[in-house]
């Protein structure tokens, strides 16, 4: 089977982009990473320590610097963070180095999928639904600038997800 070195996940969250990362990666016979895995790894201290000690802006150049290193791998699927595509150059870095693949989904599906693990900094001490439907409104145009698959994963199965962007890149 014929498959890009790459593939890179970018959606929001809940949009179900490391569970369908680590299947679509075994599918592939190739590594899985995630960038918010990574930037946890490095720094040893999880992602909302980072936001509360050097908010946002500090979280996102750390990202950065991991999306530029991991998007330089080859044979990788790599599930990126939310935010990522807020970054020029990490749009760029994506697009240029792999086939990319927007997770969609609902604001309604992202609150189900998110009260389940608590640890997301830009969700705490705020109206969830305004908060991810604001985030929807700044990012979509930018999944959509560099997607080069879109896949709807409300109310969808990992592997069914996954097997379409096999089939898709086959």
């Amino acid at each position: 089977m014929k498959h890009p070195k790459n593939v890179f996940l970018i959606g929001p969250m809940g949009a179900g982009k490391s569970a369908v990362g680590r299947q679509l990666a075994r599918m592939l016979h190739l590594t899985f990473l995630d960038s918010d895995e990574e930037i946890e790894n490095r720094t040893g201290v999880d992602i909302s320590f980072i936001f509360e000690k050097e908010g946002e802006e500090g979280f996102r150049k750390r990202e950065a610097k991991v999306i530029e290193d991991l998007s330089n791998m080859d044979g990788v699927v790599l599930a990126t963070g939310g935010g990522a595509v807020g970054d020029a150059q990490n749009r760029s870095n994506l697009g240029a180095r792999g086939y990319v693949v927007y997770l969609k989904t609902s604001v309604d599906q992202q609150l189900q999928r998110t009260a389940r693990r608590k640890i997301r900094p830009l969700l705490e001490n705020s109206d969830r639904r305004e908060v991810l439907d604001a985030l929807m409104t700044e990012r979509e145009p930018l999944y959509l600038e560099i997607a080069d698959l879109t896949l709807d994963t409300d109310g969808r199965k990992v592997n069914a997800v996954a097997s379409e962007i096999l089939d898709a890149i086959a």
